[in-house]
């Protein structure tokens, strides 16, 4: 008896396992895309709840992204102030000369009532982030007519988001806001285009493979 009881529990783990597999595999882009969702959205939760007075969780918010990010403020987007992006001169004209004087002051400063209070990350991982969630919400839409983007293709794509990280990684100029969102955008967009088509092929091989047990 004891021999037949592990095989009936080795088989209800078995259809268990199958059963988990399949949903995941039926409902993968919505699990990818809520992750993304999550992630892309507490750097936009964290100024919100510093305006509203909620300073002990947006600053766990900053704190959980900060080895994920550099989150300087003149390279990230700022909400409930006059401006959207503020330059690193324009920082110091407005905080003084004595602040911002090096990377680790800069990272620490997270905004106030007068400026606004920054993102959680910086501008370039705003628009990847956001770009990705938008364009998998609309693969939904077209998931079994788009055709996956060929590799070449994909490496142009990523070229501006690589030529304009890189160049002002070395030092060589200053990227602008509109720099870093149109490539950021065109990183997530990519990415997407590139990756979601195969991983609905593979996801449909799955659910087929299972299905015929």
């Amino acid at each position: 008896m004891a021999g037949v009881t592990t095989l009936e529990r080795a088989e209800r783990l078995t259809v268990f396992l199958d059963k988990l597999v399949l949903a995941l595999a039926k409902h993968w882009l919505f699990l990818v895309n809520l992750v993304i969702a999550v992630y892309s959205g507490l750097p936009l939760l964290a100024p919100v709840l510093m305006a509203l007075g909620y300073t002990r969780p947006a600053e766990i918010i900053y704190t959980i992204y900060k080895p994920l990010c550099h989150q300087l403020p003149q390279r990230s987007f700022f909400l409930f102030g006059p401006r959207l992006a503020y330059s690193l001169e324009t920082l110091r004209e407005l905080l003084g000369p004595e602040m911002l004087t090096t990377n680790s002051l800069a990272r620490a400063f997270i905004g106030n009532a007068a400026l606004g209070y920054k993102m959680a990350y910086c501008q370039r991982d705003a628009a990847m982030y956001s770009s990705m969630l938008l364009a998998g919400m609309v693969f939904g839409l077209v998931r079994h007519r788009l055709k996956p983007l060929t590799f070449t293709r994909y490496l142009i794509f990523l070229a501006p988001w690589a030529v304009d990280g890189l160049v002002q990684l070395l030092g060589f100029y200053e990227s602008t806001w509109q720099l870093r969102t149109i490539t950021g955008s065109l990183f997530g967009l990519a990415t997407v285009w590139f990756a979601y088509p195969y991983l609905e092929a593979g996801m449909g091989d799955l659910r087929r493979t299972i299905s015929m047990k």
